[in-house]
């Protein structure tokens, strides 16, 4: 892509230079910024209502529809609140700070506090304006700009003091145009991509599901194992409860060991968290969630520490542990979990599980023919990663350049479909 013939220095601290027929000003010239409305526990209404756009909203898509609702009526001077179609909504605070959408619809909702709106001077800016917000150098005066201790924040009036650079509006119109183009195709072959890993995982799952369940011999006579969700098994094979695999233990408070620089790994439902400063347990275990997270185990083989919300598990002689890890992806946790505001489950629930026991030799076939397929779906899944990234990092220095006038799109026509 060519460039423009001609640039100016623009003393700026994010955009050095800009092509010479462009203007370079603060971001407040051109747009208004507007910060939301606090709303109120006793604001929000279980039905009716309007919907009230929130920090958790702020997604690909923005949707009103799943957003938590308020009765307007009972608050006063909320016009100036009501979201428009094509405001651009930003999160000025939190762990997604700077995260942005479009409002793409015409159904009256409001901006709660924390959330920002972005509004062109001149409706023409809009689209343009959306795009800028998505430059890396906006990502980075986020950063950079953001304050406060215990969580980060920015204010309308910091984004005001921001400069930015403004072409002529049908250059605004043209950039928006070559950009919505551009990255519409780009954001095609990611969600392609994104397919394709989510095709693979399922395939891993359904090896596992396949290997331990029905064994590796595809002429090996079946039963009916008398379980629904096992189905049937190698006739050779016995069924037989948890607490036969394994006996499973609880985990514990993990203030008493935690510590900067732990030798061993504190880990809870959601993976390591924390270093310790001895362990809990040292040969191989499924960890399995007792609280929250119940459905996703886990194994570990170097010595660890476990919180109290996780059971770990003392695995029996005759057991492969990868075995009973793989075997463990398939208990439907739905069926064991206890019926409380918080996912839980119980030893004894656990502990009388069925599941299906070959031999151990058989078991140790069994995970090498996983773990060989599993490599093979992990390389497929790293590589697919590995593009996805690579065109966001495309995508991102598309739109920077674009904005910014690096590159010239002024003649540029989409091609003819």
């Amino acid at each position: 892509m060519k460039r423009y013939e001609t640039y100016k220095e623009t003393q700026g601290l994010w955009i050095k230079s800009i092509p010479k027929s462009w203007q370079f000003s603060k971001f407040k010239h051109f747009a208004d910024i507007l910060s939301g409305y606090a709303f109120k526990s006793k604001d929000y209404v279980p039905k009716g209502g309007v919907p009230i756009i929130r920090i958790g909203d702020i997604k690909l898509k923005v949707e009103p529809s799943y957003a938590k609702r308020a009765n307007p009526k009972n608050i006063e001077d909320l016009e100036r609140f009501i979201i428009k179609k094509g405001d651009i909504l930003l999160a000025m605070t939190g762990a997604t700070i700077g995260k942005s959408s479009s409002f793409d619809t015409d159904e009256i909702a409001y901006l709660n506090q924390r959330v920002g709106s972005v509004r062109a001077k001149k409706n023409n800016l809009q689209r343009y304006l959306k795009y800028f917000i998505l430059t890396d150098f906006f990502e980075e005066f986020i950063r950079l700009e953001c304050d406060g201790a215990a969580q980060e924040n920015i204010s309308s009036t910091d984004i005001a003091e921001l400069e930015m650079c403004f072409p002529s509006p049908q250059e605004q119109t043209q950039i928006a145009t070559y950009l919505d183009y551009k990255t519409g195709l780009i954001d095609a072959i990611i969600a392609q991509k994104e397919a394709l890993i989510k095709k693979l995982k399922e395939q891993r799952q359904a090896i596992i599901n396949e290997a331990v369940t029905k064994g590796l011999n595809k002429n090996v006579k079946l039963k009916d194992s008398g379980i629904e969700w096992l189905g049937d098994i190698p006739e050779h094979w016995v069924i037989s409860k948890f607490k036969y695999f394994a006996t499973i233990r609880n985990g514990k408070d993990q203030k008493g060991v935690l510590v900067e620089n732990g030798k061993y790994p504190i880990l809870g439902t959601g993976g390591e968290f924390g270093r310790a400063s001895e362990f809990l347990y040292d040969k191989p275990s499924v960890l399995l969630g007792r609280k929250g997270t119940i459905d996703k185990p886990q194994f570990i083989e170097e010595p660890f520490w476990t919180v109290d919300t996780l059971f770990y598990t003392e695995i029996h002689e005759d057991v492969s542990p990868k075995y009973l890890f793989y075997l463990s992806t398939l208990i439907p946790f739905n069926l064991l979990q206890e019926s409380s505001a918080v996912p839980s489950m119980t030893q004894d629930k656990l502990h009388n599980v069925f599941l299906t026991k070959p031999i151990k030799e058989e078991q140790n076939k069994i995970v090498k023919h996983i773990e060989n397929e599993m490599n093979k779906m992990d390389l497929l899944i790293s590589k697919a990663k590995e593009s996805i990234q690579k065109l966001k990092e495309y995508r991102q220095s598309l739109i920077s350049e674009a904005v910014t006038g690096k590159i010239d799109v002024r003649d540029w026509q989409a091609p003819k479909s």
